[in-house]
């Protein structure tokens, strides 16, 4: 196993706020890996020190076999990095931007790389638009350009599809999947579920600690977690009356019906047990990831700083 991300003990604080604590994160070369988290879990400020636009407080550790503390203007030339909020110009055209982007890095064949950036990312047609009139999804096919343009071994996404529509969220990750086939690591941080399961590996990180590392399969394994579903009128208001019950570890409402949580069979079942009648109706289901995350979220608020 060949890594390209392989860091360990990064830590990062901002005055008396621990953001980032003892992470240790292991990508391999060529793989997706969905970085997960509730807002304020410190995913950003992690992106920002594996690519050297931050340095960490302690820790140690190798982004493309480069020192993530002497090596950082290094991997900063290898990395692609995408921040959540669209920064190019908006009142500069699509082939403006890239142009710019371009001649600020120095890059050679300027052209060739301007051309198959917009041809992979579908942006020919639209080169002379203002970056200021193309949607959410443009602007991030855009983005996505700019941040390959210079053809980096490694890409770091900080929530790239966020309030993009789910067309232009599929588009974009079938661009990923490519662009890993062609041996570039991405690491991408997202809050759909159905992103997470689109990753070779995933990576949740709750309030600075990381919680659960691995394939979404292991991951689920991982936590021994156990679900029942109950369906019927008006199961999903059942939340309420379960939720601390012993051996209920979460119970969350899913459409119509409810999944109920817990990692001791015995307890889970003595706990829904005097609901099993009409007019619910249970039975045992695989934990999703959406279960797991919950879970990892609501075992971690004595954590919250």
């Amino acid at each position: 196993m060949s890594l390209a991300i392989d860091v360990n003990g990064l830590n990062k604080s901002y005055g008396d706020k621990h953001v980032v604590q003892d992470a240790r994160i292991q990508v391999e070369e060529g793989h997706i890996c969905g970085f997960l988290g509730p807002n304020g879990s410190g995913k950003t400020t992690t992106l920002r020190m594996l690519c050297g636009l931050l340095t960490p407080d302690s820790g140690s550790g190798t982004c493309l076999g480069l020192d993530i503390i002497k090596d950082s203007s290094e991997i900063k030339l290898q990395t692609g990095y995408m921040p959540q909020k669209f920064s190019l110009y908006e009142e500069l055209t699509i082939e403006e931007n890239l142009r710019f982007f371009a001649r600020i890095r120095r890059l050679d064949r300027r052209k060739e790389r301007i051309e198959s950036a917009l041809e992979r990312l579908g942006l020919q047609s639209r080169r002379d638009q203002p970056a200021g009139q193309l949607s959410g999804g443009w602007k991030q096919r855009l983005a996505l350009a700019g941040s390959i343009l210079h053809e980096p071994k490694l890409l770091l996404l900080d929530e790239p599809t966020a309030g993009v529509d789910p067309e232009a969220r599929r588009h974009f990750w079938e661009q990923i999947h490519i662009l890993a086939g062609e041996g570039v690591t991405v690491l991408v941080s997202t809050h759909y579920m159905d992103e997470a399961v689109r990753c070779h590996e995933i990576t949740y990180i709750v309030y600075g600690r990381i919680k659960a590392s691995g394939t979404a399969e292991e991951v689920v394994a991982q936590t021994g977690l156990i679900t029942f579903e109950g369906e019927g009128a008006r199961a999903d208001l059942l939340s309420r009356e379960l939720s601390g019950r012993p051996g209920v570890e979460m119970a969350a409402p899913f459409g119509k019906s409810i999944h109920v949580c817990g990692t001791d069979r015995a307890a889970l079942e003595a706990a829904i047990a005097p609901y099993r009648r009409e007019p619910y109706r249970w039975h045992e289901v695989e934990a999703s990831l959406e279960d797991v995350f919950i879970q990892l979220m609501d075992g971690a608020e004595d954590e919250k700083p």
